[in-house]
Formats: structure tokens, sequence, C-alpha cells
């Protein structure tokens, strides 16, 4: 990886530019890579060709592309890139967009989706600001006045109000008029992936009281952290606090996910990777959610399955799938292999039936459990068990088979093994396929990370 473990894409609000960020660069650690993406009028950057939010979408991401690494990314997006942001995550959970890595968001009392509820006063005063050209020193003090909990320090106040006069009269009135009121929702639909929404208790339009109702059902992992005191301008005002959220974030990402190699990330980005098979390792990579809580199996049928899946798929202590949820979850959608013995349980009914007799006689011990495994594969049952031992084992092939393939379907074990096969079914690149088909070889394109058998990296240590 780089010098820095993940990069965090910060997208201003309305009126501000990548200035905003420095007081939370300055917060955080070297973990973090930090890029500013002014939107559309924003700083330097041109206006965008119209004002939906399509094109602030269309232009973010097309800086974000530029500068992903291929490895693990953030948005951390503040008031309407919050808006833009959803829209952003979509396009990478869809595939439709030519990035790769997004494990998470902080937002910063983000625009929602759907319209922005901003009172119709205040969205006509501050269209008043730009009737004729960039918005004056006068209004723009009023501006980050009425934005703040309290008095901003002397040097954050004159970046506040510069920033406010330097964006484009057009972008500021496009939004207010056309982008604020745009309903995204639908397009977005749920966004679920790790997500900290900051928002200030002074904040009259966009504040702690109304974000759940806003954005609950938009990101279902989302943790609300209301700021006591804060207004709107919540990375002038509390740095430190946007710094947290984003490290607290990150912390757990690490410790409820396995990270994708930046080579590989890069192949999986890139046009020989077609947009059906990106968006899934997209879903597949996210981070796993710590409070999942079962939809087939009850809670104690879960615990039990993640233990069989660690003996089974033993992984390392940082970087594990939770392989018994991802099951679960398969299961709720309907997924299996399709198939059952005639006269036999449904998937979800066999997994309920075989973690109930298995629990019967499941030890605590590591090898007391791979014992009854070993049992049950040999087709003896368990003790005291009310299934015949040859129907115990076929359900347990089907197991066997399924926390398997939720881990190999993961990219990051994709990279694990090495491989790559799935970027040569493009048909818009000029050659999709392997030019070098030679053992221990490789084309020009695929990852120099390729992988080694555990065996292989005993000798190479030795």
């Amino acid at each position: 990886m780089t010098a820095a473990d993940c990069t965090v894409f910060f997208l201003p609000g309305l009126g501000l530019d990548a200035t905003a960020v420095v007081p939370v660069v300055q917060a955080l650690d070297a973990r973090f890579r930090v890029v500013a993406v002014e939107l559309p009028g924003q700083g330097d950057t041109a206006d965008a060709p119209d004002g939906s939010v399509d094109s602030q979408i269309d232009a973010a991401l097309a800086v974000i592309a530029e500068q992903a690494d291929g490895g693990p990314w953030m948005l951390c997006a503040h008031s309407m890139g919050g808006k833009v942001a959803a829209g952003i995550a979509a396009r990478v959970r869809d595939g439709d967009a030519p990035v790769f890595g997004l494990v998470g968001v902080v937002l910063l009392a983000p625009s929602p989706p759907t319209p922005e509820p901003m009172p119709d006063a205040k969205r006509h005063q501050m269209l008043t600001w730009v009737e004729d050209g960039p918005v004056a020193e006068g209004d723009a003090r009023t501006f980050v006045d009425d934005n703040v909990g309290a008095p901003l320090l002397t040097e954050l106040q004159a970046a506040a109000v510069a920033s406010v006069q330097a964006m484009s009269p057009v972008a500021w009135r496009r939004w207010l008029e056309q982008g604020s009121l745009e309903d995204i929702a639908s397009s977005v639909g749920t966004l679920d992936l790790p997500c900290t929404v900051l928002a200030g208790g002074e904040d009259e339009a966009l504040g702690a009281a109304v974000q759940p109702e806003l954005l609950s059902d938009v990101y279902p992992r989302a943790r609300f952290v209301p700021l006591a005191g804060a207004g709107h301008l919540l990375s002038f005002e509390r740095p430190a606090e946007v710094a947290r959220a984003l490290t607290e974030l990150w912390d757990e990402i690490v410790a409820h996910s396995a990270i994708v190699p930046p080579a590989w990330g890069l192949v999986i980005a890139s046009p020989r990777t077609t947009r059906r098979v990106r968006s899934a390792l997209a879903r597949r990579a996210l981070p796993d959610d710590p409070e999942y809580r079962p939809r087939v199996l009850s809670v104690e049928q879960l615990e039990l399955l993640r233990s069989v899946a660690d003996r089974l798929v033993p992984q390392p202590t940082e970087g594990r799938i939770d392989l018994a949820a991802r099951v679960d979850a398969d299961l709720a959608a309907g997924g299996g292999d399709g198939w059952r013995p005639v006269g036999g349980l449904t998937d979800d009914e066999a997994y309920r039936a075989g973690l109930d007799d298995l629990r019967t006689a499941w030890p605590d011990s590591a090898d007391d459990q791979d014992a009854v495994i070993r049992a049950v594969i040999d087709g003896q049952g368990v003790p005291g068990g009310a299934i015949d031992g040859d129907d115990l084992r076929r359900w347990f092939e089907d197991l066997r088979v399924d926390v398997t393939r939720e881990w190999l379907i993961h990219p990051a074990s994709l990279a694990r093994v090495g491989y790559d096969g799935f970027a040569t079914g493009a048909e818009d690149v000029d050659f999709a396929g392997y030019r070098e088909l030679g053992a221990g070889t490789r084309d020009d394109w695929e990852p120099s990370e390729l992988g080694v058998a555990p065996a292989q990296q005993q000798e190479d240590a030795a």
C-alpha cells in the first residue's frame, strides 16, 4: 500500500472549497491521505454543463478516478456534498464508475438525496446575494455567521468568508434553484455501508434533530452523532470531532473487513472489468456489519455457524470476513445451489435443523470441534442428534461449500489466491483475454502481487 492506509475524498458544501478540510487534515494522523474534491463552481473549478446533481457527481468521480490509488477510500462530505456523495456511492455500488475501494462515508450535516429542507425565506435571501455577481463580502460574512454555533477563530473566519466569495454565482444559484431541490432517492436506493453522520445542535435546517429522519432509510448502518453547540460549518467549527469520526470509522472498517491490495483494486476499476463484475466485487468488498442481526438463523445458530466456519476456513485475526453472516444473508436473499434431495428440507430449514442438531454435541476446544466435524463428514452424525448421520453429512457438504464460496468470492481472497480471471470478460477493450499462458508468466496488466500458497509461504520464510 501507499504511505497512507486510506484515502479520504472530501466534498465541500455550498460556498466552501478545499480550505474547508485543512483544519481536519491537521487533526488526522499519517494513516490518511486527504484529497479535496472541489465541486463545479467551487474554488477555481469550472462550472458544470448544467445544474443537475448528476453533473456534480460526474465531476467528482472524474477527480476520484484520477486520484484513487486502488486502495481503500472513504468519502467525507459536507452539506451539498452529502447529496453528491450519495450519488457517488450508488454508482460505485452499481459498478457504473471506473473506481473501486469505497469502504465508508462520514457525512457532515449532509443534504439528503431527497429535496433539502431549506426554509423558503432563507433560500430567497441567499439567491439575492448573487443577483449582480459573486457574493459580496458582507453577505459572505452573514452566511458564515448564520451557519456557526459560535464565532470562528479569526483565521478560520477569514478562510470561510473568502471561499464563499470565490464560489461561482452560477453554481450558487443552480444549487439553490435546482440541485438542492432535486430528488435522487430512487437512483441512490439503500447504501449498506459503514456511515457516520455528524450534525450540529444549532443547525436550523440540517441539524442533529432532523438527520435520522432524513437518512436512516438511505444508510441503514448509519451512526448519528450530535454536536451540541455546533452549527452547520462543522469542518471549521469541530475539526477534531470530524477527524475522530474518520479515525473511529476507519478502525472499525479495518477490524471487520479484508482489505483488497491496491494493485488488485486498480484492475477491478479498469475497463477490463465489466460493470456487472465490478458491482459484484464492490458489494462483496464492503466491511461486514459488526451489529449484523441474522435474518434466517437465530442468534444462537449464527454464533454456532461462525464457530464452525472458523474451523473450516481459518482466517487471520485481522482482515476477517464474517462468513456466517454472509451465508445467512445469502439464504435470506434466496441463494443456494438451487437443488435438494426429493422431499428434503429447504435450505433455510436444513440450516436451522442441522445447526440445532450439531449444537447438541458442539464442544469448546478446537481439537474436539475438529473431531465432531470429521465424524459428521464421515456420516457418523452426532451423539444424541435427531438427524440421520447420512442426512447430516449431505447438509454439511452444502455448509462447507457455502462458507468456502463466501470466502473465495471476496476480492481480497481472489487476490490472495492470485485469480484475476474476473478481468477477462470486457467487450469494449481491444483484447480482454490472456496473451501469456505459460506457467509462471503473466500479462502486463495483471497485478504483480500474485497469490502464494501457504506451503510456499512457509518455504520462502525458511
